[in-house]
């Protein structure tokens, strides 16, 4: 079939053999239409997809040759031999073009690809009726897999080079520019008859139908409404009525288009869940959180705990189906300006799969941007506009479901989904849920049961003395009336956190209306001022959302920022962000018994406090930390965040705090602070070790449950009442919402916050922002599709290898009892040799002569003798090898 040409010319042989192809195909009555067959040669528009006359199909055969990779007929009446070779049944009576695509192995990877895109439905129509525009894109593609690059490239196709191309510019963060170039050099440099790509919008027309649906929605300028559903032919805001569109400059001109003032960017999330059960690369993962083992006692992922479980019992006929999605969702805002440019907020909304193993759930790959709320407003309460076609959604996929192809089971199956919580910081608390994160009554938890009360002097809400009706009834510091408020004992207990059905009865009863509603915005403005609930959250429209156990959480991440920016600042005395100056001890002698701590009546001063540093304690400290190493990739350089001249610390990132507050803490305060200060923000710093770690366990949660109340009274007994905000009381329910939900690395921000830096990368045209936010993570979803299908020599972001790689961990060769000379070391630098001195030479034959004592206690001196000439040499090489390349010369010595 592919020897067409010999010696230039055409062979007899494949002439023999195409006048046997022209009268088998002719006895196959489903190839043909009329007197027509259906083609089967190379040429672009034909390759099995058009019918033509004998002598045409005949010509095109002899001129372009057959379509590649066309071995078994199956178009052309050889279909039972078709599924022998594959291994299907004789039995099918299907023979149309999709039978290879549907259930065949691919020897290409990129048909694959191409047919796990277009998913289980895509079939080639055998009409002559031209498809339609998205079936004709998967055609084109289909067509790209099989055609070289240039003739006789071997290496690539179309298809693969684009693929590839595209890939780099995603993943390096090109410009549309500078990919034009690149792609004009290489096709310059290619043989003239080469089909590589001129530009990038060539590319991205080739790749189109590899990406998925993105729906634009027009919106108020003022975030009242959208205009979608049935209100999509409205001309002016039922709210505020403020008009759609912008006004035309020319009223004359009918052929202008309407330019909207406002509109957001809609991502469905249906067909991106589809596609995570098209291909099989990612298919077999999506049911990994039902056939992982575990402990009875142990979490490290969310289907592990008890939210989880409780969910599955409410709702059995959802869990019955293992493979129906859970789903997280998080918000936050950015400045895609920076913090010195122009004002403008943007507030994306993310959807992650908790189907998918720890190691891959939270990664970019898998987050799903679903919608891009228009800036530069912050969307505050209206947030809940913006939501609506995505709630709208998953109503659909929790009530009726969408039948999806599973390429590992190779079946179809009805796949339903559900929203198990949302994930914000404290500020975008009360944008999801609905509960204010201001006043006094801002712990979610707690709710009207705080104590929180307002600091005469200080003016601000204070937390202090509101955590003794944690600890148990009969505790000491209950009874206490002189180290945290004068003369006041504490006998009530906290009240358990309410359930879904009673927070959405109250909420009821109390007549919030959601904000989409036209007369919400006043009806809740006057309601909220006499409770905390600012709106009813557009989330209680799920059916099963009043049923879960945690629906919004507290990020770990900003509280353990916050609290440590606090302590350091108080500790450091840092001018302006200190909890300790003239206002927080005039309210301390008011509100506390500390004479120790009142001003000097003689010098009008205030004595120096046992918790913060003197100026030496303080410059020990900035020494020790700006020459403080770290192992590569921990943290980031902490010697950039310290001032020797103020001797403060500015600038630390979250992680900074993170690795400060678990690690460096205990060890930095040790001899600087007193026992009384030092031994409560030490067991603090262990809470939030245990509280951070990958894998808990439900009784050490329950453990730590009962002991932050007791570490925070410590802190009250220490320091004043104004360094008590509320991210000092949040921790007390931490512990309670890891023991609901699971390990707080698939509940906190840290791989949010990640994934916004990527997407603020993105911005290229400041003028669109969400368009230009949304035009590439289009291109990155498409190329990360494709790396899946790359060859396994290609590097992607899928396949990049950490940045701490071992070279070895075999121990096969190690005698010792020290654990960091059990692995191979790498060579720091430029290496070096030098010879033993004579001291060194003769320790490292000491050395080696008790290891051969130890090993045989039968060896002579004279077989020593023999060894140490013979075999010493080659020990001492795998000796300083094994233990560590860097350090083995001091090792030995």
């Amino acid at each position: 079939m592919y020897a067409r040409l010999k010696d230039g010319l055409l062979n007899h042989l494949f002439l023999e053999g195409l006048n046997e192809f022209i009268a088998a195909a002719k006895q196959f009555p489903d190839c043909l239409n009329g007197e027509l067959i259906r083609c089967p040669c190379n040429r672009f528009k034909c390759q099995n997809r058009s019918f033509e006359d004998e002598s045409t199909v005949r010509f095109h055969l002899m001129k372009y040759g057959f379509v590649r990779d066309y071995y078994v007929w199956y178009l052309h009446g050889e279909i039972q031999n078709y599924n022998v070779v594959h291994g299907r049944s004789n039995d099918s009576t299907d023979n149309t073009y999709n039978v290879e695509y549907q259930y065949g192995e691919f020897s290409n990877a990129y048909e694959q690809l191409v047919v796990d895109a277009a998913g289980p439905s895509f079939s080639p129509s055998i009409s002559n009726e031209p498809p339609n525009q998205s079936t004709q894109r998967l055609y084109d593609m289909l067509a790209a897999v099989n055609q070289e690059l240039w003739p006789g490239c071997e290496n690539h196709s179309q298809l693969s080079a684009m693929a590839r191309i595209l890939n780099i510019k995603s993943e390096h963060h090109l410009s549309e520019r500078c990919f034009d170039n690149i792609c004009q050099f290489i096709k310059e440099i290619l043989p003239t008859d080469n089909l590589f790509t001129d530009n990038f919008y060539s590319t991205k027309k080739l790749l189109e139908g590899l990406g998925l649906p993105i729906q634009k929605i027009h919106s108020c300028l003022n975030g009242c409404m959208i205009y979608w559903g049935e209100d999509n032919e409205l001309l002016r805001c039922k709210v505020c009525d403020h008009p759609r569109y912008k006004r035309l400059r020319d009223s004359q001109s009918s052929s202008k288009t309407q330019v909207a003032y406002s509109k957001m960017y809609y991502m469905p999330i249906t067909p991106r869940l589809q596609r995570l059960y098209a291909s099989n690369a990612t298919a077999k993962d999506m049911t990994w959180h039902a056939n992982h083992g575990t402990g009875d006692d142990l979490m490290h992922h969310p289907s592990d705990s008890h939210a989880w479980k409780v969910f599955d019992n409410n709702w059995p006929h959802f869990s019955a189906e293992k493979r129906n999605v859970r789903l997280g969702l998080c918000t936050d805002g950015f400045q895609p300006f920076g913090q010195s440019g122009q004002q403008y907020s943007s507030w994306p909304v993310i959807l992650t799969p908790y189907n998918l193993p720890p190691w891959l759930c939270m990664k970019g790959e898998y987050m799903f941007l679903t919608i891009l709320v228009p800036g530069p407003r912050n969307p505050k309460d209206k947030l809940d506009v913006y939501l609506q076609p995505l709630v709208t959604e998953l109503k659909d996929l929790w009530d009726n479901g969408v039948e999806t192809y599973d390429a590992f089971n190779k079946e179809n199956f009805n796949l339903r989904a559900s929203l198990l919580w949302t994930i914000s910081d404290f500020p975008a608390y009360v944008m999801l849920s609905g509960w204010s994160t201001a006043g006094r009554t801002a712990c979610p938890y707690c709710m009207e049961d705080s104590d929180a009360f307002t600091l005469t002097r200080g003016g601000k809400q204070s937390w202090f003395d509101n955590h003794r009706k944690f600890l148990p009834p009969g505790h000491s510091f209950r009874r206490n009336k002189t180290a945290f408020r004068k003369n006041v004992s504490v006998t009530k207990k906290a009240k358990p956190p309410f359930s879904g059905e009673e927070v959405l009865k109250q909420i009821d009863e109390l007549g919030f209306k959601r904000v989409i509603d036209e007369d919400a915005f006043e009806i809740n403005f006057r309601l909220s001022k006499q409770c905390g609930w600012r709106k009813r959250s557009i989330f209680w429209d799920l059916p099963y959302w009043k049923s879960n156990l945690i629906r919004h959480n507290l990020d770990v991440m900003h509280i353990e920022k916050n609290f440590f920016e606090n302590i350091i600042n108080t500790i450091m005395s840092v001018e302006g962000k200190t909890k300790d100056n003239a206002k927080s001890r005039a309210d301390l002698n008011v509100i506390c018994n500390r004479p120790e701590l009142e001003m000097d009546q003689v010098t009008g001063r205030y004595s120096k406090a046992c918790y913060t540093l003197d100026k030496q304690s303080k410059q020990v400290l900035c020494d020790w930390l700006k020459n403080l190493k770290f192992p590569d990739g921990y943290v980031s350089n902490m010697g950039r965040c310290i001032d020797m001249k103020k001797l403060k610390m500015f600038g630390m990132k979250s992680h900074d705090c993170h690795v400060f507050m678990q690690r460096i803490m205990p060890i930095a305060f040790r001899e600087l602070l007193p026992s009384n200060v030092w031994q409560p923000l030490t067991e603090l710093s262990n809470f939030f070790k245990e509280l951070t770690s990958t894998t808990i366990s439900e009784s050490d949660m329950l453990q730590l449950h009962g002991e932050i109340p007791l570490i925070i009274c410590k802190l009250e007994r220490v320091f004043p009442p104004s360094f008590f905000d509320c991210m000092e009381h949040l921790p007390v329910h931490l512990a309670y919402e890891a023991w609901l939900a699971s390990p707080v690395q698939c509940r906190w921000m840290y791989p949010f916050e990640r994934y916004l830096r990527r997407l603020k990368n993105n911005v290229r045209n400041k003028a669109r922002v969400e368009g230009s936010i949304c035009n590439a993570y289009l291109v990155e979803e498409a190329t990360s599709f494709c790396a899946h299908y790359f060859e396994s020599y290609v590097q992607t972001r899928h396949r990049k290898v950490p940045r701490n790689v071992d070279i070895s961990e075999s121990t096969e060769n190690y005698e010792g009892n020290l654990s960091i000379f059990m692995q191979s070391g790498r060579p720091i630098g430029k290496g070096t040799t030098r010879y033993l001195m004579e001291d060194e030479y003769k320790a490292a034959q000491v050395i080696y002569i008790d290891q051969l004592r130890s090993n045989d206690p039968m060896v002579n001196d004279s077989q020593i003798d023999i060894k140490l000439e013979s075999e010493f040499s080659i020990w001492f090489n795998n000796f300083a090898h094994n233990s560590c390349n860097n350090i083995s010369n001091k090792f030995i010595t």
